[in-house]
């Protein structure tokens, strides 16, 4: 079957797309508005841009009544924490995924613990093994979509899941999305090493 996307609505235009990029690491971003209220919430548009300098960027698109409070938050402040989505965290993923007043704390509905962060004064998930604080690099807007560009200025690893310096998928679950409500655990891995490498493969692509 050929679709032609210019023929789809919104809806059904976001519902494909995000049953074809499949899974999705999910970002579950805290931010803090001007009024000292942490915001929570998950991006799935979420990858990394570059290891050095360390740039991460997530896509907040718009809301019916605006800006996210999350775009809003960091347009504001600058700041904001990347904390990686585990099994344990879903309840507050799907949480934070629903539309609450700006003055509402997503991270206290879900009952998590904030924790000081070093060089932001974003919190940090604590009950998340992987955070990453984030200074604003660059905020582009593609249509009505923010593409917010994050310079990681302090990783934050929980000790059990680092080994020789790098996050062992093995110790640990993550979380993918997929399409409609569908989420993956991953935890079928495989190693496929490429001809002539001895270690971890750097690079992919062309």
């Amino acid at each position: 079957m050929e679709i032609d996307p210019s023929a789809l609505d919104r809806k059904s235009a976001y519902l494909l797309q995000i049953s074809c990029i499949i899974p999705r690491p999910i970002a579950l971003v805290t931010t803090l508005s001007k009024e000292g209220v942490v915001n929570l919430a998950p991006f799935s548009y979420f990858n990394g841009i570059s290891s050095s300098p360390p740039i991460v960027m997530i896509a907040v698109g718009a809301k019916r009544a605006g800006r996210k409070d999350t775009r809003r938050n960091i347009e504001d402040t600058g700041e904001f924490v990347v904390n990686v989505a585990v099994p344990e965290l879903m309840d507050a993923v799907i949480i934070g995924a629903q539309e609450h007043p700006p003055h509402v704390s997503e991270l206290e509905l879900a009952k998590l613990t904030p924790a000081p962060s070093r060089k932001v004064r974003v919190p940090r998930v604590q009950e998340s093994p992987i955070n990453m604080e984030c200074v604003l690099h660059k905020l582009i807007d593609v249509e009505e979509t923010a593409l917010i560009l994050g310079r990681v200025v302090r990783y934050h690893v929980r000790d059990d899941v680092l080994r020789d310096g790098q996050v062992d998928p093995r110790r640990l679950t993550f979380v993918g999305r997929l399409g409609a409500d569908y989420y993956a655990r991953v935890t079928n891995i495989f190693e496929h090493r490429r001809k002539g490498r001895n270690g971890p493969t750097d690079t992919m692509g062309g």
